[in-house]
């Protein structure tokens, strides 16, 4: 067994790895790792991405277990990955994990992007901020919405009350899609003073 027993090391060799030929700065594949026709076109705030998986299944489900199942012993499971590929090579001020609106957060009782992001900051004795950015707008999930919507949907939904002048940060997630979210967070940190800006995340949405 592996992880703690949550799967074996079979299903761990089975699980959706994101292939190397990737968009550096959104994770998207590309033929041979070079950036996007969609960043090129309209690069996100954030300028660069990890993530360990596709999300595909059987990792969808177990992402959608962690969450909605309160599976939570999976969250390390996932960071643990997910620490395992960052390149530290220009280590990252401090580190923010996606904020939940407190009203999801009640109805959830954890955010997961925090469970993730602690064991991270853990992991590499980074400096976390658990505080420093709010979701401020109980936005509609994103799942819910058609992919040209996200982003009109969380547009102002993110308040950072820190001040990162000049500081690198990281912001973790559990699934980037369209880069919506991550993106409006990015935006508020950046209205803090980041000057650079990198995601990390569990998996990356490939396709429609």
């Amino acid at each position: 067994m592996s992880h703690h027993g949550l799967w074996c090391a079979a299903c761990e060799a089975d699980l959706p790895y994101l292939g190397a030929g990737h968009c550096p700065v959104c994770a998207l594949p590309t033929t041979q790792g070079e950036v996007c026709g969609q960043c090129l076109k309209t690069p996100p705030i954030f300028t660069r991405t990890t993530a360990v998986f596709a999300y595909h299944y059987p990792l969808n489900k177990l992402i959608q277990q962690m969450k909605y199942a309160e599976q939570l012993p999976l969250a390390h499971a996932f960071a643990l990955q997910l620490a395992r590929k960052i390149n530290l090579t220009e280590r990252p001020d401090y580190v923010i994990a996606m904020p939940l609106h407190p009203t999801r957060l009640r109805e959830r009782g954890f955010n997961q992007s925090l469970l993730l992001a602690q064991s991270i900051a853990y992991t590499h004795q980074l400096k976390l901020l658990p505080t420093a950015c709010q979701r401020i707008r109980a936005t509609e999930p994103q799942t819910s919405l058609p992919r040209d919507q996200r982003a009109k949907n969380m547009r102002g939904a993110f308040q950072c009350d820190q001040d990162l002048t000049g500081r690198r940060i990281a912001l973790v997630d559990d699934v980037l899609t369209t880069g919506a979210s991550l993106n409006a967070l990015a935006a508020a940190v950046q209205a803090r003073g980041a000057t650079q800006i990198e995601a990390w995340v569990v998996a990356r949405t490939l396709g429609g």
